[in-house]
């Protein structure tokens, strides 16, 4: 499960994200909303020890990341938006190094490579450098390196960008699959329809500020409450627009 417990960030005079508490759920998707610059990803880099906090914490797992970073860091696989690969080694040898900083025995990482690469459809290129791979591979290889420790929190930031249809497709299953095991799962996307589709659970963000939260049913009611078949996309425009009115 994840909690985030009055998580703040400040640079100044600015307040990037302002007092934020929610509770994710096992199993749960969780999809985290907002416009450019609400303070989603400041969110997640605190969430992964990436960003010291002005205030407040984040609980993953059961493990409270900044009094306990590398129990929190070892049952959460971590997506960010930029992933970064090294360009020099294979696609198999980035996976069985990602493994290695996870403590995984050398039999068991390199079965887990070989397994991974073989579910994300990147068999064919475990002996090319990841430099060589295109976008769509190298977000494939960033995931899988993701989810080689078996994490029962899997953080996830724009993890569609450059995945062509069929890959995104694979996600969304992907996705669908690790929170029936039991996985929480926490996706900050600026797909709406990708967040209506998969997320049991909505936050949406404004300046800083968790401005709603709860089920599509939840947000419907509080946005258009004569409605009941409204978009996400509807809503979380009615959404921020009372937010920015209030």
């Amino acid at each position: 499960m994840i909690r985030l417990e009055r998580l703040t960030k400040r640079y100044g005079t600015l307040v990037a994200v302002d007092d934020l508490s929610l509770e994710v759920e096992s199993g749960c998707v969780f999809g985290f909303l907002g416009r450019n610059a609400a303070g989603k990803t400041t969110t997640i880099r605190m969430m992964m020890g990436l960003l010291e906090p002005t205030a407040g914490t984040a609980v993953l797992g059961g493990h409270d990341i900044r009094r306990a970073p590398e129990a929190a860091k070892a049952v959460t696989g971590y997506l960010p938006d930029h992933p970064f690969l090294y360009d020099k080694l294979t696609a198999l040898e980035f996976l069985r190094f990602a493994g290695g900083l996870y403590g995984l025995r050398r039999a068991d990482v390199g079965q887990r490579a070989q397994a991974l690469l073989e579910q994300f459809g990147l068999t064919r290129t475990a002996d090319e450098l990841t430099e060589t791979l295109s976008q769509g591979m190298r977000q494939r290889l960033a995931l899988a390196a993701a989810l080689v420790h078996r994490p029962r929190v899997l953080v996830l930031d724009e993890p569609m960008v450059g995945l062509d249809p069929e890959g995104a497709l694979e996600l969304r299953r992907l996705v669908r699959s690790l929170a029936a095991d039991g996985v929480t799962v926490f996706l900050s996307t600026h797909s709406l329809a990708v967040a209506e589709e998969l997320c049991g659970r909505i936050g949406i963000i404004d300046r800083g500020r968790l401005v709603a939260v709860g089920t599509l049913a939840d947000l419907r009611a509080r946005a258009r409450p004569d409605d009941g078949a409204a978009s996400l996309e509807t809503v979380f425009f009615d959404v921020l627009g009372a937010a920015r009115d209030a």
